[in-house]
């Protein structure tokens, strides 16, 4: 994948960045950081700047993630409380858990949308949530952007720094990635324990 990335991007310039991006921001297994670093790599040897690939980047960025955002929108929390409402049984998941989560995500989700723009996976799915907890549209831009614009800095400045060792760039974030995915999971697993505990307490009483 990582030479078919790196083709595209030399034949189409500032609109390959813009639209890998785009659907790396849609589907996550695309590397942004080789689109990024690779790009930042471009500006020695062609007339592309550093300031042209952040912006072609953070421009991506957006259109991918307000294409999540709104099908976030469309799912919503009311549909999602139907589908609870019919199948939680099977799921051992109740109305009031939907709720719950929902209430997070209006009290935290503001850092969530800015801070995990910069979290492998989590950069292009916590754009759904935001869709569902109906976030204001152009605070979510902003934040989205904000987010973007810094992760997307970073990786094309180091790309460029580095120049045709721009791949170390890569090596170690695919590192951040792993640790990443790694504190996710268990992550995931906590919740899953907490919930079933909490789940059985219910049931006892």
């Amino acid at each position: 994948m990582e030479h078919w990335i790196v083709d595209w991007m030399e034949q189409y310039g500032y609109f390959g960045v813009l639209l890998l991006i785009a659907i790396e921001n849609v589907f996550p297994p695309i590397p942004s950081e080789v689109i990024l670093t690779f790009g930042g790599f471009m500006t020695t040897y062609t007339s592309m700047t550093v300031p042209g690939v952040v912006l072609a980047a953070t421009g991506g960025s957006l259109a991918g993630a307000v294409l999540l955002y709104w099908i976030g929108r469309l799912v919503d929390t009311s549909r999602l409380l139907q589908f609870v409402q019919r199948w939680g049984r099977v799921l051992r998941l109740k109305p009031s858990d939907v709720q719950r989560a929902e209430d997070w995500f209006y009290r935290y989700g503001y850092w969530a949308v800015l801070l995990g723009r910069m979290v492998p996976l989590v950069r292009s799915l916590i754009s759904v949530p935001a869709g569902m907890a109906h976030m204001p549209f152009g605070m979510f831009l902003l934040l989205t952007a904000v987010g973007s614009l810094f992760w997307n800095v970073v990786l094309v400045t180091l790309g460029a720094a580095l120049g045709r060792s721009w791949q170390t760039v890569v090596h170690y974030m695919e590192i951040y990635s792993h640790v990443t995915y790694a504190l996710l999971g268990l992550g995931m697993v906590v919740l899953v324990v907490l919930w079933m505990r909490r789940s059985r307490s219910d049931i006892d009483r």
